[in-house]
């Protein structure tokens, strides 16, 4: 039974039509990802699931007594009170049950008759008895332990919600809504104010929950591990693709170059029968022959080749060579009133590196790019630059910081005075911005454009060292893959912060954890840094160190030799466990690729109505579509079965 049913959903914005008659299905344990260009639709799509708006014609039609949580990009506020009780109040039936509880108890002392006191004794138990129920599965300790997985102290729990930063409120709202446990979970860019730790805590959490998902987000890797389905919004409309979302990504490239292909054999067919009819056509031995052949030529139906939405394409410039020591900071301390944030901090940028800036909210990380850009003058201590440094620095105000009454192109133009126009407008055309769109003003930009006029104004100015604070925060998923490849491809040294989990293992080669007021570095990217501290943890758990080993660095207790030994082992263990799982799920996942690819061309033959005039020959077919049906539903079901069995063999390790 379907949790949700949409049918035939409509809406537009003045001439801007989001969704022609869209329809689709959600069931109760679907995991699905909705991804789709800026401006497409996807929050638009998400908020009427929510029933926070409502299109302009269609229907969302819910399970009996189904719950619907929903944690937008903005929220709008968070109950009064305690963090924790604020939580708490978010689960809905809780002020009813007490109110029923004190009622009852009110009755029962006022009770005369001995038959009175029995039944209401008796509803009294059944209350309390619910009461438990809804204390083990919503209470404080449920509450607590989800706010603790989310970042906040034990000293937060009982902070007014009034004092929480924007971050911190969007935590609390996560956490009211994983509380709620609700059958079905819509999430619009979750992991936007999540640092890493805590985002591998978010990521746990949710990949053990058995309840309905629909999620946006632009983090590539959080998305191919939540979800086993994807709901693309593309120029041709609203489409289903079952997968994660690299699946998703070979499928509609697949199903391009088919649906190409067989254009271009029907082009090449229809010139043919063209080319006959004319030649043929006035001649008397032939003019039968030409006939039939405008007749085939008539009845031949055009095929719709998939169009691609335009994203961002480009490279940046090659750079001058810096020295080999890029930066370096010395004693660097900083403080907020009483708050200490640096204290002696010592730390050295190479040439070349490719620096992600980790670690929890609050612990500096921001404040140290703003230091290293001379945006930020620390308390003590000396930040010296390399020779021949050239430094660029993009950070998340920048977009906010364009002058909202210049032209797209006037606020860019400066930069490069000695340059022609044509190679502004270049620039500009590579991030998604032609012919007449240079020159909207900037203050009627969405926030992911204000973001590509930040990102190109980089461009302008070649520099050899990039700082850069959360690029990735406006961007869709097509533009934040794409700035993945040209950072891939930058010859300078580059600095920076981000919670997207597929940016930082796409670009870092180094890995600095800011913790205590220093800075940890590690070599490799985040998967690799996440498996190093995995590893510290289950070695001093079995040495029974753990409680010792927190209150230490973590790689305090063992030989780098050790180190290599326990990670080596929890490898091989891994991919023991592991890896027949993954091999089984990529051979479903290639048969149900063929699969669907034969359905397809059999789907094309069978909406020929020539076909049905010999039912001899369309019956066999016809059979064979069916078939290839049902196989397809018993492959999607193995499929979810072995992503099921490869989460339960990822967890035990």
């Amino acid at each position: 039974m379907s949790l949700a049913i949409a049918q035939d959903i409509c809406l537009s914005y003045g001439k801007k039509v989001l969704f022609d008659n869209e329809s689709f299905t959600l069931g109760p344990k679907d995991r699905v990802g909705l991804v789709g260009a800026n401006g497409t639709g996807k929050s638009s799509l998400m908020k009427i699931l929510a029933g926070a708006q409502h299109p302009d014609s269609g229907t969302i039609t819910y399970r009996r007594k189904a719950r619907i949580g929903y944690l937008p990009q903005e929220l709008a506020g968070l109950p009064q009170g305690s963090v924790v009780d604020a939580v708490m109040s978010t689960v809905p039936g809780r002020d009813s049950l007490e109110s029923r509880l004190r009622e009852t108890e009110a009755a029962l002392a006022g009770a005369t008759s001995e038959e009175e006191q029995l039944e209401l004794a008796q509803t009294l138990a059944d209350l309390h008895t619910e009461l438990d129920h809804f204390e083990e599965h919503y209470g404080r300790h449920h509450a607590e332990r989800i706010l603790k997985g989310l970042g906040f102290r034990e000293a937060d729990l009982a902070k007014p919600t009034g004092a929480l930063s924007g971050g911190w409120r969007m935590r609390a709202a996560l956490a009211g809504l994983l509380l709620q446990d609700p059958d079905l979970l819509l999430m619009d860019e979750p992991t936007n104010h999540l640092d890493v730790p805590t985002l591998a805590w978010f990521d746990g959490f949710l990949k053990r929950s058995n309840k309905a998902v629909v999620l946006i987000s632009h983090d590539r890797d959080f998305l191919n591990r939540q979800v086993s389905r994807i709901l693309s919004l593309e120029m041709e409309g609203l489409r289903s693709y079952v997968g994660n979302y690299d699946t998703y990504k070979r499928q509609r490239a697949e199903e391009m170059e088919q649906l190409k292909a067989q254009s271009e054999r029907v082009e090449a067919r229809k010139a043919e029968l063209q080319a006959f009819i004319d030649r043929f056509g006035a001649k008397a031995t032939k003019a039968r022959q030409a006939q039939s052949r405008a007749k085939m030529l008539e009845k031949m139906e055009d095929v719709q080749v998939l169009e691609e939405r335009a994203t961002m394409r480009f490279r940046f410039p090659e750079v001058e060579r810096s020295g080999r020591d890029v930066v370096l900071l010395e004693g660097i301390q900083k403080r907020y009133g009483e708050t200490v944030v640096y204290s002696g901090l010592d730390a050295r940028v190479e040439r070349g590196q490719r620096i992600a800036v980790v670690g929890a909210n609050g612990a500096g990380k921001t404040t140290l790019l703003k230091i290293i850009a001379g945006e930020l003058v620390p308390d003590g201590g000396t930040v010296k630059l390399g020779h021949n440094v050239v430094m660029g620095y993009y950070a998340q105000h920048h977009g906010d910081k364009l002058d909202k009454h210049n032209t797209i192109i006037e606020e860019v133009r400066p930069l490069a005075a000695d340059k022609p126009e044509s190679f502004v407008r270049g620039v500009l055309g590579s991030f998604m911005f032609s012919g007449d769109d240079v020159d909207k003003p900037v203050g009627v930009l969405s926030g992911g454009e204000r973001a590509r006029v930040a990102l190109a104004k980089l461009l302008l100015v070649p520099s050899n060292l990039l700082l850069m604070d959360e690029p990735t925060n406006h961007l869709d998923l097509d533009s934040t893959e794409m700035l993945i490849e040209a950072l891939q491809g930058y010859g300078g040294t580059l600095v920076f912060v981000s919670h997207n989990r597929s940016f930082v293992n796409g670009l870092s080669t180094h890995v600095w954890d800011v913790v205590g007021g220093k800075v940890e570095s590690h070599s490799g990217n985040l998967d690799d840094y996440l498996y190093h501290q995995e590893q510290l943890r289950l070695a001093a758990d079995a040495a029974g160190l753990g409680e010792r080993l927190a209150e230490k660095a973590p790689t305090a207790g063992m030989s780098e030799k050790e180190r290599k030994r326990v990670e080596a082992e929890a490898r091989q263990k891994r991919s023991a466990v592991e890896g027949p799982i993954k091999k089984e799920i990529a051979k479903i996942e290639e048969a149900i690729s063929k699969l669907e690819a034969a359905q397809k061309e059999r789907e094309t033959q069978l909406a020929d109505p020539v076909l049905y005039n010999d039912f001899a020959k369309a019956k066999p077919l016809m059979d064979t579509h069916r078939e290839g049906k049902e196989q397809l539903e018993q492959l999607y079901a193995q499929w979810e079965a072995a992503q099921e069995k490869l989460a339960e063999a990822t967890a035990s390790l």
